[in-house]
């Protein structure tokens, strides 16, 4: 026999008998002789598992086999897929440098909080624990923190706030076009605060003292500067620090401030005009009576459209645009219908209370009587529709028929007031500008409920500022991944400009689609933003260690197909 060396190597074998075909695997040997090449069978392997096959063809190869039940460890698995995500976007929007041109401790524990109000919103103790508990604190290098650092940071954050704020401002606002500007409240824990005060609380916490907060937006939404106001503020006097901000500060001489009925008062309309900022606003329901009465105002307007241009003494060198909305005008008088029978259950209740036989108000004074009634007949905010009659042993009520029905001839009818002429903004062009105040009311919801901006728990004024301007450079970050991830997500991505302004705006027939369907164009589940950002979590950089090596080296887990598309309208590559 001949000596025969050469390495062994696996090989298969397939041939088709009647239309089945077979599959023999074979250990082989390979050798010359006589100048030819020659293959020696040293075994037959086709009784073997597939994985048994894999392992040995590995092991030929010189790879080393590991047990996977005591020679492989997965030391530690961290949600990476949010992170690269976030931190992506907020590179490419420059906040870093925009934050500060150098990079610092401060710089990157402000980023770190800027990226977990995004990722998951928590207070800033809790954020110590958070940034170890995803890959946020190893891209960004931060280590341990304590929460006197991130307090630390706060402050030098405000420092360059003004510098950051004409920026975004630079970016996003241009001379001669329109602001949106709108107030709201977020309450507090505790009452050290000199902001913490008692007011119109929006959030439906009676009781709590709370901050006034304005946001000031570009067009399209984006914000570009916060205002922070004790909590007592009214509305309308916050306009001035708005204003100035914009001219002083941003150096925007000439803008067309967008604010609600609230806001801009006939004191400030005054104060807009004689500094030549142009303004669209609406009048308030006693306002849009009194031009009823005075004649100048006439529903009959509205028997061939639903839109017109009046004037009036009262509101001198300003247009008066009408509307009249009939969905919307279905839609209150459905609502006031259900108040008042809603009332008139209560009251029913209190009569048999006084006139039933076994009633317990049976015989009881008038005072009791009327005390009763009192704790019910607001109950539902429309006790100025009913008429009562209180006597002792007595009870009745009645509608206001005439009252209700002047109230409802208004049903529908909003007045916008604006100082631009014709030539700036067309009557059509002042509805549609009035009704982006929804984006900056967009923008209140999502930092009160995405990100959760409450309760405040600072009771340093300057921490509180750096509080609310912390989550604008938040929902800045969250507004441009929603733009991004659009096509995953319910948002309409091409929503319809009725011909008619006034008309309640329409869904594109996509995103019709999604709602219907809840899939996107191309088949995949669609996401809330909130619900997509986790699913972006799943995604873990996992610590591997072989073995008894001291070494470890880290993999990630193979994106899912959302996941991978996610990424790819992000224009981001996980990495390792």
């Amino acid at each position: 026999m001949p000596r025969r060396g050469g390495r062994v190597h696996i090989a298969e074998t397939r041939r088709h008998y009647e239309g089945k075909e077979y599959k023999t695997t074979l250990l082989r040997r390979s050798y010359r002789e006589g100048g030819k090449v020659k293959n020696e069978t040293v075994g037959n392997l086709s009784h073997l598992e597939e994985w048994m096959i894999d392992g040995l063809r590995a092991m030929l190869a010189g790879k080393q086999l590991v047990d996977l039940n005591e020679d492989f460890e997965v030391v530690r698995s961290l949600p990476h897929g949010h992170v690269a995500a976030v931190l992506q976007v907020l590179r490419e929007l420059d906040l870093e440098r925009l934050i500060s041109r150098e990079r610092c401790r401060e710089r990157d524990l402000a980023i770190a909080m800027v990226c977990q109000l995004v990722i998951a919103s928590a207070s800033k103790l809790s954020m110590t624990r958070r940034f170890g508990q995803t890959t946020l604190g190893e891209e960004l290098h931060v280590g341990e923190v304590a929460e006197a650092e991130l307090l630390s940071a706060m402050d030098w954050l405000l420092d360059r706030r003004q510098r950051i704020e004409r920026t975004l401002a630079r970016r996003h606002l241009e001379p001669g076009s329109f602001v949106l500007y709108d107030l709201s409240s977020s309450y507090f824990e505790g009452r050290c605060c000199p902001l913490a005060e008692l007011g119109h609380n929006r959030d439906g916490k009676k009781g709590k003292p709370q901050v006034n907060w304005g946001l000031i937006c570009s067009p399209e939404g984006r914000p570009v500067a916060v205002q922070v106001h004790p909590g007592n503020t009214e509305d309308s006097t916050t306009l001035p620090g708005a204003l100035e901000a914009i001219r002083e500060r941003f150096g925007i001489e000439r803008v067309i401030l967008v604010g609600d009925r609230a806001m801009i008062t006939d004191a400030h309309a005054k104060t807009l005009k004689e500094l030549g900022s142009g303004f669209v606003s609406a009048l308030k329901t006693a306002q849009i009576r009194k031009l009823m009465s005075s004649g100048e105002l006439q529903l009959s307007l509205f028997d061939e459209t639903n839109l017109a241009e009046i004037a009036s003494e009262e509101f001198p060198s300003e247009r008066l645009i009408v509307c009249r909305n009939p969905h919307l005008a279905q839609e209150r008088a459905r609502k006031r219908e259900d108040l008042l029978q809603a009332t008139e259950r209560e009251l029913a209740r209190v009569k048999q209370m006084v006139d039933g036989p076994r009633g317990s108000l049976r015989g009881a004074p008038a005072g009791k009587i009327g005390e009763r009634v009192g704790r019910v007949s607001n109950k539902y905010k429309v006790a100025k529709h009913f008429e009562l009659q209180i006597a002792e042993g007595s009870f009745s009520y009645q509608r206001k028929h005439k009252q209700i029905e002047t109230e409802a001839a208004l049903d529908g009818i909003y007045v916008l007031r604006t100082t631009c002429g014709a030539d700036v903004l067309t009557s059509q062009a002042v509805v549609r500008v009035y009704k982006q105040l929804k984006l900056a009311e967009r923008a209140y919801r999502t930092i009160k409920d995405a990100l959760d901006v409450r309760p405040i728990r600072h009771h340093l004024q300057e921490r509180v500022e750096s509080h609310f301007f912390l989550f604008l450079l938040a929902y800045y970050l969250l507004f441009e991944l929603q733009a991004r991830l659009a096509p995953m997500l319910y948002t309409d991505e091409t929503p319809l400009t009725p011909a008619d302004p006034v008309a309640p705006a329409q869904r594109s027939k996509t995103a019709k689609s999604k709602d219907a369907s809840h899939r996107t164009a191309n088949g995949q589940v669609a996401h809330s933003l909130e619900d997509l950002i986790k699913d972006l979590g799943t995604l873990c950089r996992n610590t591997i260690r072989i073995g008894d090596s001291r070494y470890t080296f880290t993999r990630l887990t193979t994106p899912t197909e959302l996941q991978a598309n996610a990424f790819q309208l992000i224009r981001v590559k996980p990495g390792k």
